[in-house]
């Protein structure tokens, strides 16, 4: 005897709901942990199996694809939110060369019989990678978006529609949900900047907010409406205090990423700059201000990098542009820089270049065993070594305006273009938490990687405006800031005085 199953689903949150009832080829929904994304995807999947036109016989055929970056991640979370809903409807296999695959089987009230898979992959496993190639799928569902390569998402994109064979799909695409993902992964750049034809992407409110971003997050009840939307959505499934009890304990990053359901990156080490907040620190102000001098910072090494920014009349510090090389000597990344300058900077005077005082060692590899800063100058980009390379000193440079409001305004901007740069003040450039047992510990120098390179530029850059001197003279910003607008004969911003270090410094190099 046949059993009867009713299902009776509601969504637990508007964008929720438009999640499921959504017909464009590819849509994502974004949202903090416990907002019901799996369970939406699931209820998704299955409402496009039953929706499936059936055939002569009167059967709806379609074969989904769930898609998940590991083994682990995949049952414990993927399979398992699945078979929650819909074991009862048909055998689970799993075990040997074939995929773990959900083949269902049931009947509805018009009499027609769906007879639908659900095909479970991990792509950790070489074998199951070759199968994602010839797929013949109806639809794919990625599971955690931010987890997964964009050449999965391409590679996906291409093996959808391809089931049934007798009757054409009614539906076909791909759809996925995410946590928030960092600045500088794919769906951040499709989703707020390429927006191409065809895609759709939903971002649930977070679980907490907060007003401003000096005020301490709180649970979203809807209660900053219009300005910040809410309510978070699925408390209903959620035990009480679900999201401000998760926050205790949390670091900034953590819950900002994890709960307040805003893009931004947690790392597994401590932060070099704690006061970098993304919402306010990073903004689109537009171009460079015609009339006010640039101000370039200098990292070397074998991936040396420059950041270009201005200081505003106001006094506020806006880093606009960063060149960010790999495997570059420095007369090719001289010539890199100065096209960039050229291509994008051009017209506006220089009033500083400052690099890593390392760079004024000779250099082996050189015949004449010229410093760097020597073989900058000989490709026409004269650069100044900043006058300490204390990592307290260069590092406070940058976060102490970070700690500074002028007028209401941050002390410190960065542009949404400096993708690297970006990343590396939100947490990774960092220091490499120590393996010990007890309370955390990390080393006391940063992680050398791809982020560190800017990061660094921008410390020299910041040095180069006088604010590694305004750190040593805690009371003299003020005149280190009316300092910015004089220059001695190198084109450089004059040192207020009396800073004997760094005067000591320049006269060694023969400067004023």
């Amino acid at each position: 005897m046949s059993q009867l199953v009713e299902y009776r689903y509601k969504p637990q949150g508007q964008t929720l709901e438009e999640y499921i009832l959504d017909t464009t080829q590819r849509c994502f929904i974004m949202g903090p942990l416990g907002s019901g994304k799996t369970n939406a995807s699931c209820w998704k999947g299955f409402r496009i199996m039953c929706a499936q036109e059936p055939d002569a016989q009167g059967v709806r055929k379609s074969r989904g694809v769930a898609v998940r970056n590991t083994y682990p991640d995949l049952f414990g979370t993927t399979v398992k939110d699945w078979l929650d809903m819909f074991e009862h409807l048909g055998p689970f296999k799993q075990g040997g060369k074939e995929p773990p695959t959900h083949s269902l089987k049931f009947k509805l009230d018009d009499g027609t019989t769906v007879e639908a898979e659900m095909v479970f992959l991990a792509l950790d496993r070489e074998d199951h990678i070759k199968k994602l190639r010839g797929l013949q799928a109806t639809f794919v569902w990625l599971n955690e978006v931010k987890e997964l390569l964009f050449s999965i998402m391409s590679m996906v994109d291409l093996r959808v529609g391809r089931y049934p064979k007798d009757v054409r799909p009614t539906w076909y695409g791909v759809f996925g949900d995410t946590n928030a993902c960092d600045s500088d992964h794919w769906y951040y750049r499709m989703a707020e900047e390429m927006t191409p034809e065809g895609y759709r992407f939903l971002r649930q409110p977070g679980g907490v907010v907060r007003q401003t971003p000096k005020h301490p997050w709180v649970e979203n009840k809807g209660q900053f409406a219009p300005a910040i939307p809410g309510p978070a959505e699925n408390v209903q499934n959620l035990p009480d205090g679900y999201y401000i009890k998760g926050a205790q304990g949390k670091t900034e990053a953590w819950i900002m990423v994890n709960l307040g359901n805003e893009y931004g990156y947690v790392g597994d080490g401590m932060p070099i700059y704690s006061d970098y907040v993304d919402s306010t620190h990073c903004r689109d102000f537009g171009g460079l201000v015609p009339g006010i001098a640039l101000h370039i910072g200098l990292d070397f090494g074998l991936t040396p990098a420059a950041v270009i920014g201005q200081r505003m009349v106001s006094g506020q510090i806006r880093w606009r542009y960063e060149v960010v090389t790999t495997d570059t000597g420095v007369g090719r990344f001289a010539g890199i820089l100065k096209r960039f300058i050229a291509a994008n900077c051009a017209g506006f005077p220089i009033a500083s270049i400052t690099g890593d005082p390392a760079g004024d060692q000779r250099q082996a590899g050189d015949n004449e065993e010229r410093t760097v800063f020597q073989l900058l100058e000989a490709n026409q980009v004269i650069a100044t070594p900043a006058f300490t390379n204390d990592f307290t000193i260069r590092t406070e440079a940058v976060s102490k305006p970070m700690r500074t409001m002028i007028d209401g305004e941050p002390a410190f901007l960065i542009h949404p273009d400096m993708r690297v740069t970006r990343k590396g003040c939100q947490g990774a450039y960092k220091f490499r938490r120590l393996k010990v047992a007890g309370d955390d510990r990390y080393e006391n120098q940063p992680v050398k990687n791809a982020w560190s390179h800017p990061c660094e530029a921008l410390q020299y850059g910041m040095m180069g405006l006088g604010e590694g001197e305004a750190v040593i003279q805690p009371n003299s910003a003020e005149r280190a800031k009316d300092a910015a607008g004089y220059r001695n004969v190198r084109g450089l911003p004059a040192l207020p005085a009396p800073d004997r270090e760094a005067a000591a410094f320049r006269r060694k190099r023969g400067l004023r």
